[in-house]
């Protein structure tokens, strides 16, 4: 995390003494988890503030209130969509990544943004957002794994791949929103442009107009899914790039025979739905609509009703008749939200197991009284920071997406 401080009272993510698995190495990964070790170029946050209020605290509403009113004009608080109910009654706009950034830059009389939602989200919100603004993420602990799974000097290192196969240059990035800044400059240096998962198609036949083939990351679901059902390419037209394998597990010949390379990344949510979850529901429920994000796998997708953006779910079940059945493949806590929202519909999750982004769910009610209070108090705490060439480079590729025909209000 370029530029950012440690968080006041941080405390390490387990104790010194934890012991590693009988047989595991000391990765550098493991010394992370462990809490032994930093990375603060890492999308993964690993400070997390000691001295927060307890959960049990039966006060904590009545002192988020407080601080939030406390506050007044001066903050501005944003709740992605897959937030917890406690957190989202305070938020004073809900959405997707991309939109709540765009919100942000949107409020510059706000000198505070408080970010709900996941680190590679405030980076944007920080790019996005005056020079005056300070972006700040209740727990810094919130990453997000499927950024995580594109590292800088991965990438990079792909990237050379390419270069010694004389592809680079008929090669162009495109990187989903839910990557670093540090992807995204990347993106934005090599002549690439950002997507959302509602603009995805068009991110690609832009690529496609500058080069013979895209290097597609982080996530190879929404690539793969994207290029073969909206673009009518073949599976045989992509192959995964594997950064944890000598030249990413692939040939020169695969390469340069390929359209889409597709980084072999994933959401740890959306990439857990299967097609025998699409096959059980049915068999439980019939005449069900199966609606799922385009972060599911390609089986998962092909079975599916309908296929969208989270946007793209929610307007679908508010325009979806009454006595309707909808089995939802996306994160549990919007799930939730929805059903409730719309108690004349049957809304059930894809699978039966439960399963909430954790690391979204990293920003409960305490770090959000704690980062407020903060503020009140005249303390910056968290704050987001991302470099100027960095985010000059990523505001580069986003602009390219801005530029899209259609895409000057893109949700993701």
């Amino acid at each position: 995390m370029p530029g950012q401080p440690p968080a006041p009272g941080g405390a390490p993510a387990a104790p010194a003494g934890a012991e590693l698995p009988l047989g595991v190495a000391p990765s550098p990964l493991a010394l992370l988890l462990l809490g032994r070790d930093r990375d603060l170029a890492s999308e993964r946050g690993v400070d997390c503030p000691g001295d927060l209020p307890a959960a049990s605290d039966p006060a904590l509403a009545d002192r988020a209130r407080r601080a939030r009113a406390a506050l007044g004009d001066r903050a501005f608080v944003l709740g992605h969509h897959y937030q917890r109910d406690e957190v989202i009654e305070f938020a004073d706009v809900t959405g997707d990544s991309f939109k709540l950034a765009q919100q942000a830059a949107a409020r510059p009389e706000a000198e505070y943004v408080v970010f709900c939602g996941v680190h590679f989200m405030a980076e944007s919100a920080d790019i996005l957002t005056s020079p005056s603004q300070q972006v700040v993420l209740p727990d810094l602990a919130a990453g997000c794994s499927m950024a995580d799974m594109a590292a800088l000097g991965q990438v990079e290192d792909a990237w050379e791949v390419l270069a010694e196969a004389g592809l680079a240059d008929s090669t162009v990035p495109v990187a989903y929103m839910n990557s670093s800044a540090a992807i995204k400059a990347f993106t934005g240096r090599n002549g690439g442009t950002i997507c959302t998962s509602s603009n995805a198609d068009r991110s690609l036949r832009w690529a496609f107009e500058r080069g013979e083939r895209v290097l597609f990351l982080p996530d190879q679901h929404l690539g793969r899914n994207t290029a073969v059902l909206q673009l009518g390419l073949s599976l045989e037209d992509c192959v995964v790039y594997n950064p944890h394998k000598p030249g990413g597990g692939v040939t020169v010949e695969q390469l340069r025979a390929a359209k889409m390379i597709l980084w072999r990344g994933h959401c740890s949510v959306h990439g857990r739905f299967s097609k025998d979850n699409v096959d059980d529901v049915r068999a439980r429920i019939p005449g069900v609509n199966v609606l799922v994000h385009p972060e599911c796998r390609f089986d998962v997708v092909t079975a599916a009703d309908s296929v969208g953006s989270t946007e793209h779910i929610i307007r679908t079940l508010e325009a979806a008749p009454a006595g309707s059945s909808w089995a939802v493949g996306t994160e549990l806590n919007l799930v939730s939200r929805l059903a409730k929202a719309h108690p004349d519909k049957q809304i059930v999750f894809l699978d039966k197991t439960v399963c909430y982004c954790s690391t979204m769910n990293r920003i409960d009610l305490p770090h959000l009284v704690w980062a407020l209070e903060s503020l009140v108090e005249g303390r910056m705490v968290n704050r987001i920071v991302v470099d100027g060439d960095t985010a000059h480079w990523a505001k580069v590729a986003l602009e390219r997406m801005l530029a899209l025909p259609g895409s000057g209000t893109t949700r993701g």
